[in-house]
Formats: structure tokens, C-alpha cells, sequence
């Protein structure tokens, strides 16, 4: 089976012509039109708010189209903290979930007036001696422990999870903020990572509202937000049918009607953390074929590598591939497409079958819009590529310039005798 690229061949040349590559590439089309689809999916709860996860797509271009609908940031460190705050999000809008938190962060995440969003009940010490004051807002994220099994035999296994608190220390928790001033509570659970289903959202929901309900009645405290955070996946795959946001916020609200409207609950505010669902399928990875070794499998070399997308290397994740121009072309050659990192795992795909790849075509390495960039990293002294936003109109923009080796040089005080 087969992806089409949301970028035709000839712009995508086009596009080379002016941005040589590797080059991530980013639609933003298809982000805008996922930003809408998103918003009428939750329409039916006034307080929904999409906090939009930073670390799956940190670049300020992306984050001010999502500003544009009234959605906020997700932030795990002060550095995407210092982001939000350079792009003028409002207090309300940036959510602070970190784990392992230094007390700077805390405190520079409490100075931004952010929701902190407590992973462990000893960070509530921890903050009180690092920050002193306590917000009138706060939020605890919750992990059940076990197995969490959902529909289509998926399932992960929170007990293994470093994030979160267990039931009772979650209920302990909320005891001590609300002694501590704490006015507003919001609940955040994380629980299965990139389900392609329409059921994920609908029964953790389930098991948020009526932890809501048994919490509110037990400690006294208004919930006033319910965080799903993210765990909404894409397909990945060609075989995979994508997730309908429209049919997972329908599942949401009969949630909340069943639950939460019941018990006089019916004001929370339902909050979603998706970064992978939002931007990964409209990102995508532009790079040439530029060596082929024949051994004892064939081999074609590319001039990106895990540099640029370290998913595949990292743990074997399937990213669909194109070679642009022979799209209809028979897949009958059998190939491990390669970077150039001195390591055996820097393959973008291992035994593919595609079309005949000459030396010079065009590779599209598909739903590279989330955690592919952002994961990138410097070994050997490789570069971290550059960054384009086709826009709507049709234009292409630099909106992350690649990286020079004075970029790598420069936090080395001995190599200011450097010339570049």
C-alpha cells in the first residue's frame, strides 16, 4: 500500500531548488485545516482549550498558527517556557507538565503565572520551598498503575510509567494544596502513547470523570479542568485507518454527560495535549539519495540521517517513504535506506521494497511533523538541518535555518580562535 505526499514532485523540486537538502518540510494547510477540525470536535464544552505539546514541534512559526486558535502550549521545560512566553501566551494558555522539575523551573513557571502540573507529591514541598506561594490554579497528574487496555488489543502499562501519582497519593495531594490556598484543580493523566483508535480519549475520559466525581466528594475540591493530555495517534502506517477527532470528542461528551452532568460537575473544562496528532502527518523529511552500496543487501545512502528523524533508529519506527517521480512505479527493489552515522541502527527503513532508486532521486520520508526535528541531537558532529513551512499560497518559507559548524563550535571556549 501507498501515502501520498501532501507536495507534488514537481514542487517539491521547486522547493530544492531554493533549499538544498535534508530539509524537513512542513503543510500548513494541513495543519490549519487539523487546528479547525480539532475545535469543532470539543466545540460542545464552552471551556476547551487544546494546549498544544511543544516538545512534538518547537518552532515559534508553528506555535503562532496555533496561537491563532486560541490554543495554548504544553511546556516540559523552562527553555519552551521561555518560547511561550517570548510569543506573548497568555498565563491561562501555557500548561507546565514536567517531571524531575528543577527548582528554577518551578520557579520561573510560577514568575510566567503557567498552571504547573505536579507529577510526584513530594514536588508540592519541593515547589513551596523553591517558590514559596502557591497559585490559585493547579493541576496533579494521575497514573493508575497496572495495565491499560483499550480497544484493538491496545494496551500499555502505566506501572512501568515514571509519571504520576498512585490514587491515594493523588487524593493526598489535593488535601495539601487546598490547605496550601490552591482554589481551582485541575486532573491529567497520560496513559497510552500514539493509539490509532477512537476509543483512547472516550474510556480514559471515563476513568477521569469518575475519578473526578469520587474526588471532589472526598476532599472538597472544585475540579475545575480535566486534562487528556495527549496519546492520540496518527497512521503511520498505510495499512492503518487515521483516528476521526470528530467521533473521539463525540465519545468525550456522551463521557461527560453520562458522568460528570450528573453529579453537578457539568462546568469542567476539558483540556487535550496533542502535539504527535496536531503536526505529525503534516510534516514530512526531504532528502536525496546520494550513494548505493551493493553487499550483502543493498544499501541506499541519503543525505540526511538520524541527526534529522532518530524515531527509526531509536526504536525501530515505521516511517512510510516516496521516491518522488515514480510514485506509480512497481516497489520491486528491496532496500535499508541509510544516513551516515557511524552507527548500525541509522537506518530510516530496513528491507523496503520501492521502486528502482537512482542515484539523485527524491526521497519523502512521511509524518516527520512531530518528534522528528525536535529529537535531533549532534553525534559525530552532524549538523541539524533546515526547516520550511509550504504555505497555503503555495510559497515555500525558511523558518529554521540548518545548523553551521560554528553553531557546534560555539559553547566550546578553547575554539574561539576558530575562523569560519
Amino acid at each position: 500500500m501507498k501515502k501520498t505526499p501532501f507536495v507534488t514532485n514537481d514542487k517539491i523540486h521547486e522547493i530544492i531548488k531554493e533549499f538544498p537538502t535534508p530539509f524537513h518540510l512542513y503543510d500548513e494547510k494541513g495543519i490549519r485545516e487539523n487546528c479547525k477540525a480539532v475545535k469543532e470536535a470539543f466545540a460542545w464544552n464552552p471551556g476547551y482549550r487544546e494546549y498544544f505539546a511543544v516538545k512534538a514541534l518547537p518552532n515559534p512559526f508553528i506555535l503562532k498558527i496555533f496561537q491563532e486558535y486560541g490554543f495554548g502550549c504544553d511546556c516540559a521545560s523552562e527553555t519552551e517556557l521561555m518560547m511561550a512566553k517570548a510569543l506573548d501566551f497568555k498565563p491561562e494558555e501555557i500548561m507546565f507538565s514536567s517531571n524531575d522539575t528543577p527548582a528554577e523551573e518551578f520557579k520561573y513557571a510560577s514568575d510566567l503565572g503557567a498552571i504547573v502540573n505536579f507529577d510526584d507529591i513530594t514536588h508540592i514541598s519541593f515547589f513551596e520551598k523553591a517558590v514559596g506561594k502557591f497559585p490559585k490554579t493547579a493541576c496533579c497528574r494521575y497514573n493508575p498503575g497496572g495495565v491499560y487496555e483499550i480497544s484493538n488489543g491496545i494496551m500499555d502499562n502505566p506501572g512501568d510509567s515514571k509519571y504520576g501519582m498512585t490514587k491515594a497519593q493523588l487524593f493526598e495531594a489535593y488535601k495539601m494544596l487546598k490547605s496550601k490556598g490552591v482554589e481551582n484543580f485541575g486532573i491529567h493523566s497520560f496513559l497510552v502513547s500514539n493509539t490509532v483508535t477512537n476509543d483512547y480519549y472516550p474510556t480514559l475520559a471515563r476513568t477521569l470523570f469518575e475519578l473526578a466525581v469520587e474526588l471532589q466528594k472526598d476532599t472538597g475540591c472544585h475540579i475545575g479542568f480535566i486534562n487528556l493530555s495527549g496519546g492520540v495517534g496518527i497512521a503511520y502506517r498505510p495499512d492503518q485507518t487515521p483516528n476521526d477527532i470528530r467521533a473521539i470528542g463525540e465519545g468525550v461528551r456522551r463521557a461527560y454527560e453520562e458522568i460528570l452532568v450528573p453529579a453537578g460537575m457539568g462546568d469542567i473544562a476539558i483540556y487535550t495535549e496533542m502535539g504527535r496528532f496536531m503536526t505529525g502527518p503534516y510534516g514530512c523529511l526531504v532528502t536525496t539519495a546520494i550513494h548505493e552500496k551493493n553487499i550483502y543487501k543493498n544499501y541506499i545512502g541519503v543525505d540526511a540521517c538520524a541527526v534529522d528523524l532518530m524515531r527509526p533508529a531509536m526504536y525501530g519506527a515505521y516511517h512510510h517513504i516516496t521516491v518522488m517521480g515514480k510514485e506509480n512505479e512497481e516497489c520491486d527493489h528491496m532496500y535499508d535506506i541509510t544516513g551516515s552515522l557511524c552507527e548500525n541502527n541509522d537506518k530510516f527503513a530496513i528491507d523496503r521494497m520501492l521502486p528502482r532508486i537512482d542515484m539523485g532521486d527524491v526521497l519523502v520520508i512521511h509524518d516527520t511533523g512531530a518528534h522528528g526535528y525536535s529529537m535531533g541531537y549532534n553525534y559525530n558532529g552532524k549538523l541539524k538541518s533546515k526547516e520550511v513551512l509550504l504555505k497555503e499560497d503555495g510559497s515555500a518559507q525558511l523558518i529554521r535555518r540548518a545548523e553551521t559548524p560554528k553553531d557546534y563550535f560555539v559553547t566550546f571556549d578553547c575554539f574561539d580562535i576558530l575562523k569560519f
